[in-house]
């Protein structure tokens, strides 16, 4: 097994093993079952699954059999070399790891039992678009990118993820020259412009004005922050302001609000009298009710309060203790 301490073929010098910096190399804890991405390929998806299959076999120094430059030792003893050995194993082994991120649905249509440089030819050669169809495509999702109903965070992502793309295809290679940091300030302008356009501008219209005439514009990483800045404040003032309403509408139904006073579907005023809980009567609370408490304690209670009479019954006659079972008609 590579990594075990083997004879060397031909007359060795002693014990020979693969080194742990070699591709041949496979950890102790490398098995088939490994999935090197948690991206599926369904047979749409190949440009993201392909970038995310080469990120996790790079980190497993696997990336090179996929390139073609760990060719299969050729041996001409009668037992295969170390080298062969290890070759096989890990060709096994990254065929395993690729059956395992590819729909199971695609396998029939996918050999497998070849060299893993092969295997992954075929599917690039069967899936992958050109450049220029794909390039067409993502600038087209890019151009009727807006925000509907998503949060910020969720129509940026939305668009990041179709400008790292667009960045793979990108022709102009880095330089050293002052042309290049004008390209990516360009490019970082247009991007402001992108995401600012697609702002819901019923909620961020304001805001998108005044980072438009800030001059010269801002990075795209401040127009981002102050946007989800504003979209926190206006969700902080909305959930205020329904809490506020809730309250108001709790306050006025216990018949604990200031005014007695309430509008009805035409808009006109009308007087809505204390109504006691107990008895259900009108003008009185439940708190000066003759019926729960009696009528003797009840003025005992006020005498001893310094009051003349009930605060809810003011300006009522008789009405105020014994109350009417149904409220005033509304006057003509």
């Amino acid at each position: 097994m590579p990594g075990d301490d083997t004879k060397s073929k031909g007359g060795g010098s002693g014990p020979k093993t693969i080194p742990m910096t070699s591709p041949l190399y496979l950890h102790p804890s490398d098995s088939p079952s490994l999935n090197v991405t948690q991206i599926i390929f369904d047979g749409t998806n190949y440009d993201m699954w392909s970038e995310a299959v080469k990120n996790g076999l790079d980190a497993k120094n696997k990336l090179a059999f996929l390139e073609g430059k760990v060719k299969k030792p050729v041996s001409d003893e009668e037992e295969d070399s170390l080298e062969l050995v290890a070759w096989r194993q890990c060709n096994a082994m990254l065929r395993a790891w690729l059956r395992n991120v590819i729909d199971p649905k695609l396998h029939p249509s996918i050999t497998f039992a070849q060299p893993i440089e092969d295997v992954w030819e075929e599917v690039r050669g069967r899936y992958s678009a050109g450049n220029a169809p794909r390039i067409h495509q993502l600038k087209s999702e890019l151009n009727e990118c807006k925000q509907g109903q998503e949060t910020v965070v969720e129509y940026y992502t939305r668009l990041k993820i179709i400008w790292d793309e667009l960045a793979k295809y990108s022709k102009i290679k880095g330089c050293s020259c002052g042309a290049a940091a004008s390209i990516a300030k360009e490019k970082e302008e247009e991007k402001v412009h992108q995401f600012l356009m697609g702002l819901d501008s019923k909620l961020y219209g304001q805001v998108r004005t005044n980072l438009l005439m800030e001059d010269p514009i801002a990075d795209l990483n401040r127009v981002y922050a102050l946007v989800l800045r504003e979209e926190r404040h206006a969700s902080f003032t909305k959930v205020k302001e329904e809490r506020n309403d809730a309250a108001m509408s709790v306050k006025f139904h216990s018949g604990k609000g200031r005014s007695n006073y309430a509008r009805d579907d035409a808009g006109e005023s009308e007087y809505l009298p204390p109504q006691c809980t107990h008895c259900k009567k009108y003008y009185h609370t439940e708190e000066n009710c003759y019926d729960k408490h009696g009528y003797e304690e009840v003025k005992a209670r006020e005498r001893g309060r310094g009051r003349r009479g009930s605060g809810s019954s003011r300006g009522n006659g008789n009405r105020g203790r014994g109350g009417d079972a149904k409220p005033p008609a509304k006057s003509l």
